[in-house]
């Protein structure tokens, strides 16, 4: 069957189906995304407890080298501490973070009297911040790829949804033109 034979009414009912399916696959992480968001913008940033962990007088990392994983991990074993972390993320030459922070996480600072290492917890709101950041475990941030991936499909669905049923046709050509209106006007005079 080509896509010449598929009848505008089958089409349409097909895109509803997986526009539904798709958006409501995708609620919670748009959810996420609107509160931890619209809590950050309105002031409520979160908080991150921070708990100091001893390291031996003599510890030092190069945060430049090819093994840094592998280092951070010797070293935290070598002081009695069972990281649980996925990946090292290092900001600048000075901090470096071990992923995800969305959870519990170490942070180590590199300053003039040596290195230091903190246990960081953070709030329900940090917490949320990081993961809407792409800071969450591996397997979040894959979620995250595919429900942007989705969302994609869900806008074009939609749009195209809109354009085929011949009584949504002006309204939908209408919000695209008013949306892209206001998106450029405060994208680029804002």
């Amino acid at each position: 069957m080509t896509l010449s034979k598929i009848s505008p009414i089958k089409l349409r009912q097909t895109l509803v189906t997986l526009h539904l399916l798709f958006a409501g696959f995708m609620a919670p992480a748009f959810l996420l995304v609107a509160i931890s968001g619209g809590l950050y913008l309105l002031g409520n940033k979160g908080q991150t407890a921070s708990q100091v962990i001893e390291l031996p007088v003599s510890a030092k990392l190069d945060f430049t080298s090819k093994t840094l994983d592998a280092d951070v991990r010797a070293l935290l074993a070598d002081a009695g501490v069972k990281p649980r972390f996925e990946y090292v993320k290092t900001r600048g030459d000075d901090v470096i973070h071990l992923r995800p922070t969305s959870r519990r996480y170490i942070e180590m600072t590199q300053t003039k009297d040596g290195l230091s290492a903190a246990l960081m917890t953070p709030n329900l709101q940090a917490s949320m911040m990081e993961l809407h950041s792409g800071h969450g475990p591996k397997l979040f941030k894959l979620y995250q790829k595919f429900v942007a991936l989705a969302l994609l499909f869900v806008i074009f669905g939609g749009v195209v949804v809109g354009l085929l049923a011949r009584p949504y046709r002006r309204k939908t050509i209408m919000a695209l033109s008013f949306g892209t209106v206001v998106f450029w006007v405060l994208a680029l005079f804002a």
